[in-house]
Protein backbone atom coordinates (compact mmCIF):
# COMPACT_ATOMS: atom_id res chain seq x y z
CA UNK A 1 0.00 0.00 0.00
CA UNK A 2 3.28 2.62 -0.25
CA UNK A 3 1.82 3.74 -3.32
CA UNK A 4 -1.67 4.93 -1.39
CA UNK A 5 0.20 6.14 1.26
CA UNK A 6 0.90 9.66 -0.88
CA UNK A 7 -2.62 9.75 -1.73
CA UNK A 8 -4.18 12.29 0.32
CA UNK A 9 -8.50 11.79 0.76
CA UNK A 10 -10.83 14.75 2.36
CA UNK A 11 -13.82 13.08 3.70
CA UNK A 12 -16.84 16.18 3.94
CA UNK A 13 -20.19 14.77 5.88
CA UNK A 14 -21.85 16.37 8.80
CA UNK A 15 -22.69 12.82 10.08
CA UNK A 16 -19.73 11.85 12.69
CA UNK A 17 -20.75 8.00 11.94
CA UNK A 18 -20.41 8.36 8.64
CA UNK A 19 -16.88 9.97 9.18
CA UNK A 20 -15.90 7.59 11.26
CA UNK A 21 -16.72 4.65 8.63
CA UNK A 22 -14.75 6.10 5.88
CA UNK A 23 -11.89 7.37 7.75
CA UNK A 24 -11.21 3.98 9.31
CA UNK A 25 -11.68 2.12 5.91
CA UNK A 26 -9.50 4.30 3.72
CA UNK A 27 -6.64 4.91 6.42
CA UNK A 28 -6.70 0.66 6.73
CA UNK A 29 -6.28 0.93 2.71
CA UNK A 30 -2.81 3.36 3.49
CA UNK A 31 -4.43 6.69 2.46
CA UNK A 32 -3.68 9.73 3.77
CA UNK A 33 -7.36 10.94 5.70
CA UNK A 34 -8.79 14.40 6.89
CA UNK A 35 -12.24 15.59 7.41
CA UNK A 36 -14.17 17.85 7.92
CA UNK A 37 -18.31 18.27 9.04
CA UNK A 38 -19.48 20.99 6.63
CA UNK A 39 -18.75 23.25 3.28
CA UNK A 40 -17.20 26.05 4.34
CA UNK A 41 -14.51 24.11 6.29
CA UNK A 42 -14.12 21.71 3.60
CA UNK A 43 -13.01 24.54 1.34
CA UNK A 44 -10.26 25.89 4.04
CA UNK A 45 -8.81 22.26 4.97
CA UNK A 46 -9.08 21.29 0.63
CA UNK A 47 -6.79 24.69 0.45
CA UNK A 48 -4.67 23.79 3.11
CA UNK A 49 -3.78 19.83 2.37
CA UNK A 50 -4.77 19.67 -1.16
CA UNK A 51 -6.36 16.50 -1.43
CA UNK A 52 -6.54 13.78 -4.68
CA UNK A 53 -9.79 12.45 -3.60
CA UNK A 54 -12.68 14.22 -1.90
CA UNK A 55 -15.72 12.50 -1.02
CA UNK A 56 -18.33 15.52 -0.47
CA UNK A 57 -22.13 15.17 0.82
CA UNK A 58 -24.71 17.15 -1.03
CA UNK A 59 -26.94 17.94 2.27
CA UNK A 60 -24.68 19.50 5.30
CA UNK A 61 -24.47 23.02 7.30
CA UNK A 62 -24.09 26.43 6.74
CA UNK A 63 -22.97 25.69 3.16
CA UNK A 64 -24.19 22.86 0.55
CA UNK A 65 -21.95 20.07 -1.66
CA UNK A 66 -22.56 21.23 -4.66
CA UNK A 67 -21.47 25.37 -3.87
CA UNK A 68 -18.57 23.44 -2.12
CA UNK A 69 -17.38 21.77 -5.29
CA UNK A 70 -18.04 25.01 -7.33
CA UNK A 71 -15.85 26.58 -5.04
CA UNK A 72 -12.88 24.17 -4.98
CA UNK A 73 -13.29 23.50 -8.55
CA UNK A 74 -12.24 27.41 -9.16
CA UNK A 75 -8.65 26.65 -7.23
CA UNK A 76 -6.36 26.43 -9.89
CA UNK A 77 -4.32 23.69 -7.15
CA UNK A 78 -7.08 21.52 -7.10
CA UNK A 79 -8.24 21.69 -10.61
CA UNK A 80 -7.27 17.63 -11.29
CA UNK A 81 -8.44 16.76 -7.71
CA UNK A 82 -11.23 14.20 -7.92
CA UNK A 83 -14.51 14.98 -6.40
CA UNK A 84 -16.66 11.88 -5.41
CA UNK A 85 -20.62 12.82 -4.26
CA UNK A 86 -22.01 10.87 -1.53
CA UNK A 87 -25.16 11.53 -0.83
CA UNK A 88 -28.69 10.15 0.52
CA UNK A 89 -30.23 12.41 -2.02
CA UNK A 90 -31.17 9.86 -5.17
CA UNK A 91 -33.45 13.05 -6.79
CA UNK A 92 -32.24 13.25 -10.79
CA UNK A 93 -31.72 17.34 -10.21
CA UNK A 94 -29.27 16.60 -7.73
CA UNK A 95 -27.25 14.53 -9.56
CA UNK A 96 -27.30 16.99 -12.65
CA UNK A 97 -25.86 19.71 -10.23
CA UNK A 98 -23.17 17.82 -9.02
CA UNK A 99 -22.05 16.81 -12.65
CA UNK A 100 -22.56 20.43 -13.47
CA UNK A 101 -19.91 22.21 -11.28
CA UNK A 102 -17.57 18.96 -11.68
CA UNK A 103 -18.18 16.05 -10.00
CA UNK A 104 -16.66 12.99 -10.88
CA UNK A 105 -18.40 9.92 -9.68
CA UNK A 106 -21.79 10.59 -7.68
CA UNK A 107 -22.72 7.70 -5.17
CA UNK A 108 -25.93 7.38 -2.90
CA UNK A 109 -25.84 5.68 0.45
CA UNK A 110 -25.56 3.86 2.10
CA UNK A 111 -21.96 3.76 1.24
CA UNK A 112 -20.20 0.60 1.03
CA UNK A 113 -16.81 0.70 1.42
CA UNK A 114 -15.52 -1.94 -0.58
CA UNK A 115 -17.31 -0.81 -3.80
CA UNK A 116 -16.54 3.01 -2.89
CA UNK A 117 -12.67 1.93 -2.42
CA UNK A 118 -13.10 0.29 -6.24
CA UNK A 119 -14.74 3.18 -7.69
CA UNK A 120 -11.65 5.46 -6.43
CA UNK A 121 -9.22 3.09 -7.75
CA UNK A 122 -11.03 3.11 -10.89
CA UNK A 123 -10.47 7.05 -11.10
CA UNK A 124 -7.05 7.11 -11.01
CA UNK A 125 -6.51 4.16 -13.07
CA UNK A 126 -8.34 5.67 -15.67
CA UNK A 127 -6.53 9.17 -15.44
CA UNK A 128 -2.98 7.46 -15.89
CA UNK A 129 -4.14 5.91 -19.01
CA UNK A 130 -5.23 9.94 -20.30
CA UNK A 131 -1.76 10.74 -18.65
CA UNK A 132 -0.16 8.78 -21.80
CA UNK A 133 -2.02 10.78 -24.06
CA UNK A 134 -0.68 13.72 -26.26
CA UNK A 135 -0.22 16.75 -23.70
CA UNK A 136 -0.87 19.58 -26.23
CA UNK A 137 -3.61 19.35 -29.54
CA UNK A 138 -3.33 22.52 -32.23
CA UNK A 139 -5.92 22.65 -33.98
CA UNK A 140 -8.03 25.67 -36.44
CA UNK A 141 -7.04 28.34 -33.91
CA UNK A 142 -7.33 26.73 -30.49
CA UNK A 143 -4.35 25.36 -28.62
CA UNK A 144 -5.91 22.69 -26.46
CA UNK A 145 -3.07 21.97 -23.41
CA UNK A 146 -3.40 18.79 -21.13
CA UNK A 147 -0.76 19.90 -18.60
CA UNK A 148 -2.78 23.38 -17.35
CA UNK A 149 -6.27 21.96 -18.35
CA UNK A 150 -6.10 25.46 -20.47
CA UNK A 151 -7.12 26.91 -24.46
CA UNK A 152 -5.61 29.33 -26.18
CA UNK A 153 -8.05 30.89 -28.58
CA UNK A 154 -6.21 33.53 -30.79
CA UNK A 155 -4.18 34.99 -27.73
CA UNK A 156 -6.77 34.66 -25.56
CA UNK A 157 -6.27 32.05 -22.79
CA UNK A 158 -9.17 29.89 -21.40
CA UNK A 159 -9.97 27.91 -18.42
CA UNK A 160 -12.39 25.14 -18.65
CA UNK A 161 -13.48 22.84 -15.41
CA UNK A 162 -12.00 19.24 -15.24
CA UNK A 163 -14.52 17.54 -17.22
CA UNK A 164 -15.75 20.57 -19.97
CA UNK A 165 -11.82 20.38 -20.97
CA UNK A 166 -11.91 16.44 -21.35
CA UNK A 167 -14.84 16.75 -23.48
CA UNK A 168 -13.52 19.50 -25.76
CA UNK A 169 -9.73 17.40 -25.70
CA UNK A 170 -11.61 13.99 -26.72
CA UNK A 171 -13.98 15.48 -29.61
CA UNK A 172 -10.96 17.95 -30.66
CA UNK A 173 -8.38 14.53 -30.56
CA UNK A 174 -10.93 12.66 -33.18
CA UNK A 175 -11.56 15.38 -35.21
CA UNK A 176 -15.05 15.20 -38.14
CA UNK A 177 -15.70 11.48 -35.60
CA UNK A 178 -19.51 11.63 -34.61
CA UNK A 179 -19.20 10.39 -30.74
CA UNK A 180 -23.00 9.60 -29.20
CA UNK A 181 -23.54 10.73 -25.65
CA UNK A 182 -22.88 7.01 -24.88
CA UNK A 183 -19.99 7.23 -26.63
CA UNK A 184 -18.84 10.39 -24.86
CA UNK A 185 -20.03 9.25 -21.39
CA UNK A 186 -17.84 6.36 -21.66
CA UNK A 187 -14.59 7.83 -22.95
CA UNK A 188 -15.16 10.90 -20.39
CA UNK A 189 -16.68 9.62 -17.59
CA UNK A 190 -15.88 6.16 -17.63
CA UNK A 191 -18.17 2.94 -17.68
CA UNK A 192 -17.90 2.71 -13.71
CA UNK A 193 -19.77 5.87 -13.25
CA UNK A 194 -23.45 6.67 -13.83
CA UNK A 195 -23.58 9.55 -15.21
CA UNK A 196 -27.31 11.14 -17.07
CA UNK A 197 -26.73 11.54 -20.76
CA UNK A 198 -28.30 15.15 -20.32
CA UNK A 199 -24.86 15.79 -18.11
CA UNK A 200 -23.20 15.40 -22.10
CA UNK A 201 -25.45 18.32 -23.31
CA UNK A 202 -24.92 20.51 -20.09
CA UNK A 203 -21.21 20.27 -20.88
CA UNK A 204 -21.07 20.89 -24.03
CA UNK A 205 -23.33 24.01 -23.76
CA UNK A 206 -20.83 25.50 -21.15
CA UNK A 207 -18.05 24.70 -23.46
CA UNK A 208 -19.90 26.50 -26.25
CA UNK A 209 -20.66 29.58 -24.20
CA UNK A 210 -16.87 29.72 -23.04
CA UNK A 211 -14.94 29.15 -26.78
CA UNK A 212 -18.17 29.62 -29.58
CA UNK A 213 -20.59 27.70 -31.35
CA UNK A 214 -17.88 26.73 -34.59
CA UNK A 215 -15.89 23.76 -33.21
CA UNK A 216 -18.47 21.54 -31.67
CA UNK A 217 -21.45 20.30 -34.05
CA UNK A 218 -24.17 18.95 -33.27
CA UNK A 219 -25.31 16.06 -35.60
CA UNK A 220 -28.84 15.37 -35.02
CA UNK A 221 -30.60 12.21 -33.25
CA UNK A 222 -26.48 10.87 -33.35
CA UNK A 223 -24.00 12.89 -30.99
CA UNK A 224 -21.52 15.59 -31.78
CA UNK A 225 -18.35 16.27 -33.08
CA UNK A 226 -15.60 18.46 -33.52
CA UNK A 227 -15.99 20.27 -36.82
CA UNK A 228 -12.97 21.08 -39.15
CA UNK A 229 -15.12 22.77 -41.67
Amino acid sequence: MSEKSKVRVLVVDDEPDIIDLLKYNLEKEGYEVETASDGVKAVKTAIRFKPEVILLDIMMPLQDGVETCRQIREIPELKSTFIIFLTARSEEYSEVAAFDVGADDYITKPIKPRALLSRITALFRRESKKEKEVSQIKIKDLVIDRTSYTIDQSGKTITLPKKEFELLYFLAKNPNMVFSRDDLLQNIWGADVFVLARTVDVHIRKVREKIGDEYITTVKGVGYKFDMN
